[in-house]
This record gives C-alpha cells, structure tokens and sequence, in this order.
C-alpha cells in the first residue's frame, strides 16, 4: 500500500515500534494519522511531532476501538490501514495468574479482533484495506522466560492468518510484524533472555523502515 493521502490508526504508537512506526508513516504525508495509547502525554506528544491527533485509551475495550475508527471515518471518510501494535510482556509460566493470561490475551488477541470488527466493513465497502498487526519472533518460536506472552503472540499470528486466507479476495491484506530483539523498553537488561537479545537487537526505527 502507498501510504501518501491515507488515514492510519496506530495502537501503542507512543512508544518503541509503535512511535517509530508513527514517524515513519508521516514521511509518506498520510491524509490523517491517530496516535492511540495508553500514556495520554505521550500520545500527545508524538501526534503533535507527526502532524497526527492523539487519542488516548486502552485497546483492551471494545469500545474504545470502535471510537478509534468512528473518529478517523468522521474526520477522513475512512481507516486505509489499522497498525495494532499495542502490546506487553510478563513474566512466569504454568504459575502466571489468571488475571495475567487474560489480560495478555486482550491485549494480544481480542484488540486485534476488535480492530477488524471495527475496520472490516469500511474497507470491504471499498474492497481495499490493510492490517498490520505486531507479534513477535517469540509468536514463531518461543519465549522461554513468559508462557503466557508467547502463547498469546503465537495466537496473534494465526489471527493474522487467518485475516489474510478469508479476505485477500475482497481487497484486505494483511502483514504481521514479527521481530526478535528490539530496543525499546520491553528489553528488561536484568532477565538473562533479553540480555541475549540485546546482543543483536534492532532499533525500532529500523523495525520501522522494514
């Protein structure tokens, strides 16, 4: 997709990837830019430095996707692309909490079903549309320090699949972005793994140009 004239939604594009995702999408003078995160003075900030809005939430509630997308077709017409890259991590493995494991699959699987059900029918109308969602390396292999955030970004790249087999036909593609190290601050330089990673990590600026 040429991004030149249009409209983009970035989910956790305060931060990391997301932020280098955002600035590197304003290069291509998209015709509107939402910056949605959870950190509303971040948010802000980096919408002001892309010429974008700011629209800050938690991607976890449906609610606030669908205002994500209600605000771009209200301001522009329409979504052309949908980044959901918001995303964490957590410690642990069988003996993770309930609490943890459905809050990364929220975050990593149902905010990434919401984006479609909020986005889909606008671009099915126009048989045009992109979706680009964040997993991780850890989503084709594994993460041996989380179970919980593997699980979940394995998950994120079957939904990515299974986006791109149902609607390719119709117009829709989809990417997942899936990289290893990279620095920002989910790289905890205390846990042995990412210490690891860091050895070899790139920046998001470079996951960003990719």
């Amino acid at each position: 997709m040429q991004l030149i004239d249009k409209v983009i939604i970035v989910t956790g594009g305060a931060h990391g990837i997301g932020r280098a995702l955002c600035r590197r999408f304003a290069q291509e003078k998209p015709r509107g830019l939402i910056v949605a995160d959870l950190d509303a003075e971040a948010a802000e900030s980096v919408a002001q430095e892309v010429a974008g809005i700011a629209i800050p939430g938690d991607v976890c509630d449906e609610t606030y996707i669908q205002r994500l997308v209600a605000e771009a077709r209200s301001r522009w017409g329409c979504v052309d692309l949908f980044c959901s890259n918001a995303g964490s991590t957590i410690k642990g493995g069988v003996e993770t909490p309930d609490a943890d494991w459905q809050r990364m699959w929220e975050l990593h699987v149902l905010s990434n079903v919401y984006a479609a059900r909020a986005a889909l029918p606008g671009m099915l109308a126009r048989s045009e549309g992109y979706f680009l969602q964040t997993s991780s390396a850890a989503g084709l292999l594994t993460e041996i320090g989380s179970a919980a955030y593997s699980v979940t970004k394995h998950a994120t790249v079957s939904f990515a699949e299974w986006l791109s087999v149902n609607y390719r036909r119709s117009g829709i593609r989809v990417s997942c972005l899936c990289p290893s190290g990279v620095q920002t601050d989910m790289l905890n330089l205390s846990d042995p793994v990412h210490q690891f990673l860091q050895s070899h990590a790139l920046s998001a600026d470079d996951v960003a140009e990719c």
